[in-house]
């Protein structure tokens, strides 16, 4: 099982932890990952900590699919591998519906469709084995549509790709989990109940069996992400830790389409995801937070003294046992949790 820090989205000002991020690479972390939403983009922090790290592998979960063509990101993936002696892991996802449809101005449908279309055409750009073309429902390549000059053809990379690049997509819907396991090299699930993997695997390997290559957990990367709040005063934490997962909950989404409202009831919180959700979109979001139930925050967290965060990693090792836990994407983690962690793991 490998470490990894999950840098989270950006607030008013934009500000990168180094210091945090050397001190895992100095402790053996393997991974670092830029988010974006509508605010700092991915790439930039990316390519930031590339410059100023010299081990660790940075990642991007992730890149918006609508926010760039595959072909820019196949470029700049390629780009970012090649200066970082292939240290550039790629992440993709969809998004949602408000933030594709209220922010890039496009429209949301067919979002799995388009992670295949994206995914086949940036492999099809790394592997330059014929010039580029596509014939698909999101994408066309050469474009003939209308407004076309007929003069578009089939190009290959200039640059050739210096590495195997991973691809992972975001997903926690079984539809998206299903495709990440068929087309991808890893995903992230936004969180996870390390003693209910089958709510995760049980989609993932349908994937694998749709695969056209031979995929298992030896080939595919299970990187959930695993917020971390270390300290004494646990109902302190309880409290800090719960606005992020009222936020996902009852606010990322509308009411008939909020895949995180989905999962945490799939995850067994069934009337707390309506409760909070309700609440959220009435703009009580103080009573949404407290109406997260502390057996969620435990389930999918690392919380209170460093002696209880041994004890919940307890059950993150037995999973890993099975071979079916690739990495932990630590959230908001510090110092002090990354040694801890780190010495506990690694």
């Amino acid at each position: 099982m490998k470490l990894g820090i999950g840098l989270g989205y950006s607030p008013r000002k934009l500000k990168i932890p180094m210091e945090d991020i050397l001190f895992a690479e100095k402790m053996g972390f393997d991974s670092v990952w830029a988010a974006e939403s509508y605010g700092s983009d991915s790439v930039s922090v990316a390519s930031y900590v590339l410059a100023q790290t010299s081990k660790i592998k940075v990642g991007t979960a992730i890149m918006q699919m609508q926010a760039r063509t595959p072909t820019m990101t196949a470029m700049t993936a390629m780009s970012l591998n090649a200066l970082s002696d292939n240290r550039f892991l790629l992440g993709l996802g969809p998004s949602g519906p408000q933030v594709v449809e209220g922010w890039y101005g496009q429209a949301f449908g067919r979002p799995l469709t388009r992670t295949k279309e994206y995914i086949s055409i940036i492999r099809k750009i790394i592997e330059r084995e014929e010039p580029l073309q596509h014939e698909g429902h999101h994408y066309q390549i050469p474009f003939k549509g209308e407004g076309s000059t007929g003069l578009g053809k089939p190009l290959k990379s200039i640059l050739h790709s210096t590495g195997d690049l991973k691809i992972y997509t975001a997903s926690i819907t079984p539809a998206g989990l299903r495709c990440a396991g068929e087309v991808s090299d890893g995903v992230f699930p936004i969180w996870m109940n390390p003693e209910k993997f089958d709510i995760i695997g049980e989609h993932v390997e349908e994937g694998f069996a749709k695969s056209s290559e031979e995929k298992t957990y030896d080939n595919f990367d299970v990187a959930p992400f695993v917020p971390v709040a270390m300290g004494d005063n646990i109902d302190f934490l309880y409290m800090a830790m719960k606005p992020m997962f009222a936020l996902y909950i009852g606010g990322m989404g509308a009411k008939s389409k909020n895949f995180y409202n989905d999962y945490a009831k799939r995850l067994g919180y069934e009337e707390a995801a309506e409760k909070i959700q309700d609440l959220y979109l009435e703009g009580k979001k103080d009573e949404a937070a407290m109406a997260v139930p502390n057996e969620l925050v435990d389930d999918c967290a690392l919380i209170g003294p460093k002696e209880r965060i041994i004890e919940q990693l307890s059950h993150w090792k037995e999973l890993d046992k099975t071979g079916k836990i690739g990495t932990l994407v630590l959230g908001n983690v510090g110092q002090k949790a990354i040694e801890v962690i780190a010495n506990e793991v690694l």
